[in-house]
């Protein structure tokens, strides 16, 4: 390793944390590297701070500014199938949801694979409002016998939303930060009390809540719900309520039985982050798991990237670090880019960079110019 190649102390960030690094004294000089002088910054810092106590000032961002803006990524919970954000999984009672519901659950808290997609492991919150925990034993026995997962908890009764929820899962996840999914059993249970209920703009305000909660600590919030009697071509306009709940919602799931004493249903996927799918499954008569049949289409993947596979060949566990300017990146990689045209399209992949090589990505600007970092995580799930 060359000396521009070492690294100094850099502290790391997951995959679910906005990536920065920690590394530089961010004093302002003379000039800095846009070659502007200190008058320029500070004139600038102080249009930009009255600009914001206008409140008539529209905030934008230029699409060069959102290029190079290091955002959030967000790795899945189950690949292909389950993303961190705020999904409504439907269908009509007495159907098994509940069932597939634990079973989420617990591969997602024991890290197995759950059909043929990759799970990452992580804690989990069920809120199973329609059970009490003799039921709720009895089912888990049948279903994985004695495995046990020490990472997922359960709980039959909480507060609704305004009145008591709100607290009972800020204070969850302040004791349980490796959170990554809460399901809710049912959303009826955790309802406001009103006569306004059914009406769009109630239904879309409180999935904005939920939403709202999800985000703030990058999770995935997973909904329970009804369907109609009342079929539609679109399944799922079929969920109970009105269109409000699926529209402020990231997606949705619907599991359907063609007859009710069969054993076989269809769950169909919806979301904005990720292809429509549906998926085959049967139920285990003895163990009333869900079982994969055969999916519709196959899970389609993001074509590779020989930029990431350049830098993955590089930053492995016996060279787990790279610190330096984007020219230096440029050399360091052969890349045959310029150097802004590289930390701009790692910026864009930033998250991709980790969930699928597990290497984080930094950018920051320092006293002595841009500074950009590379470090290979060592993972549970890689």
């Amino acid at each position: 390793m060359t000396e521009k190649e070492k690294t100094a102390p850099v502290v790391s960030v997951g995959a679910d944390t906005e990536q920065s690094l920690n590394v530089c004294n961010d004093s302002i000089t003379d000039y800095n590297e846009d070659g502007k002088s200190l008058d320029d910054y500070l004139e600038e810092m102080q249009k930009e701070f009255l600009q914001q106590l206008d409140p008539s000032h529209l905030k934008t961002i230029s699409m060069r500014e959102l290029y190079n803006t290091v955002y959030q990524s967000k790795p899945p919970l189950i690949d292909g199938l389950l993303y961190p954000g705020t999904y409504i999984f439907a269908g009509a009672p007495k159907l098994g949801k509940s069932f597939l519901m634990a079973q989420l659950a617990y591969h997602i808290s024991t890290g197995t694979p759950l059909w043929n997609f990759g799970v990452k492991k992580g804690t989990v919150l069920y809120l199973a409002l329609e059970d009490d925990y003799h039921r709720l034993q009895e089912r888990l026995y049948r279903m994985f016998g004695t495995e046990s997962a020490d990472n997922l908890y359960f709980y039959v009764s909480a507060g609704e939303l305004g009145n008591g929820l709100d607290e009972q899962l800020s204070k969850f996840m302040a004791e349980h930060s490796d959170t990554r999914l809460i399901i809710v059993d049912t959303l009826q249970k955790v309802r406001e009390v009103g006569g306004d209920n059914y009406s769009y703009a109630n239904d879309y305000e409180i999935i904005t809540r939920l939403k709202k909660f999800a985000d703030s600590y990058g999770i995935c919030l997973l909904l329970v719900h009804h369907t109609r009697k009342q079929n539609s071509d679109d399944k799922f306009d079929m969920i109970s309520g009105t269109n409000g709940l699926l529209g402020a919602a990231d997606g949705g799931f619907i599991l359907r039985k063609e007859k009710r004493t069969s054993n076989s249903a269809t769950l169909e996927v919806s979301g904005r982050d990720q292809p429509d799918q549906k998926i085959y499954l049967n139920r285990n008569p003895e163990t009333l798991v869900w079982e994969l049949e055969r999916t519709e289409t196959e899970l389609w993947k993001l074509p590779p990237e020989p930029l990431l596979e350049n830098i993955a060949g590089k930053i492995t566990n016996e060279n787990p670090e790279w610190y330096g300017s984007p020219t230096e990146l440029v050399e360091f990689l052969g890349a045959d880019m310029k150097a802004n045209a590289l930390t701009m399209k790692l910026n864009i992949n930033a998250g991709r960079l980790f969930n699928e090589y597990g290497i984080s990505y930094q950018n920051k600007r320092c006293h002595d110019g841009r500074k950009v970092s590379l470090t290979y995580e060592q993972r549970d799930d890689v």
